[in-house]
């Protein structure tokens, strides 16, 4: 968690004004209480389940959205703080996706807890990358739909 905290304070920033990522965060008075990064992102067919590939067409790349960085603070345990970001980001992502392309969300986990937390939301781990998932954006709206 200690990257994420630093990546905030140094780097956040310079992503934003040379627009290699979208940050949005959550505030509350002064307080940072979490955030998140969306970044636009290539997934190649092949690394996708089979059943899967042959949804979409042979391009050599697919549109996708990254979320490259979700973290909240530690004060904030338990509190739904990580739940809100990552549907926060979900209903971006779904709601640009029909300005621009995107067929679906993909996310790095830091590590199995991280891991855990995503595949409880319906994300699909790639099927060579064990830390590396993605949900579909139809599975994102059928999930945003049950939860309104």
């Amino acid at each position: 968690m200690e990257s994420l905290e630093r990546y905030f304070k140094t780097q956040a920033g310079q992503d934003v004004k040379k627009r290699v990522a979208a940050v949005f965060v959550l505030a509350e008075d002064a307080n940072v209480l979490g955030y998140h990064t969306l970044s636009s992102y290539a997934i190649e067919p092949g690394a996708l389940p089979p059943d899967l590939a042959r949804r979409f067409p042979s391009y050599p790349k697919l549109p996708s959205v990254l979320i490259g960085r979700l973290a909240r603070d530690q004060k904030y345990k338990g509190q739904g703080i990580g739940e809100f970001l990552l549907v926060d980001a979900l209903r971006r992502c779904l709601e640009n996706s029909s300005t621009v392309g995107a067929i679906a969300v993909v996310v790095e986990a830091e590590n199995e807890k991280a891991r855990n937390f995503y595949l409880g939301y319906g994300f699909i781990e790639f099927p060579d990358h064990q830390n590396k998932l993605f949900i579909l954006m139809g599975t994102i709206r059928q999930t945003l739909s049950d939860h309104v």
